[in-house]
């Protein structure tokens, strides 16, 4: 993993253009892409909030999701920097990823269209509380 793949204004970089790829994907009926793209929005974002605090990233935290859902629950969430509506929703859009990646069953529209909005306000909302200097995200023609 490179330097640059750590940058907080990166990694929000991504995670707003994961948000637009989810919102596309479910406008297009693609809830199980749209739920996985919502998830990896949500978790860049928690990424450059946890660097953009001056969290480094432990062994743990770098190379698990489960990793670092805990520490941005442990170091953000429970510190009181994020509402812990956002630790929960961060939570719930593991398991919808997981379920949209790996069970055979479809997610379904009302759970693909929650987890989408949650994502864009997640990314938003981290944005605005920690890493003022990231860009917004692109703009949809």
């Amino acid at each position: 993993m490179s330097k640059a793949s750590l940058d907080p204004v990166a990694l929000m970089a991504k995670a707003s253009t994961a948000c637009s790829s989810a919102r596309t994907l479910l406008e297009l009926g693609d809830t199980d892409g749209a739920s996985n793209r919502a998830y990896y929005a949500m978790f860049d974002a928690a990424r450059a909030a946890l660097l953009a605090s001056g969290m480094t990233m432990g062994l743990d935290a770098g190379r698990t999701h489960s990793g670092l859902i805990a520490a941005f629950g442990k170091h953000l969430v429970k510190q009181g920097t994020i509402a812990r509506e956002l630790g929960r929703s961060f939570n719930r859009a593991h398991e919808l990823r997981l379920a949209a990646d790996y069970s055979g069953d479809p997610i379904e529209l009302s759970d693909a269209t929650r987890l989408v909005h949650d994502a864009e306000e997640f990314v938003a909302t981290l944005r605005g509380a920690s890493l003022t200097a990231c860009p917004p995200p692109p703009h949809s023609g």
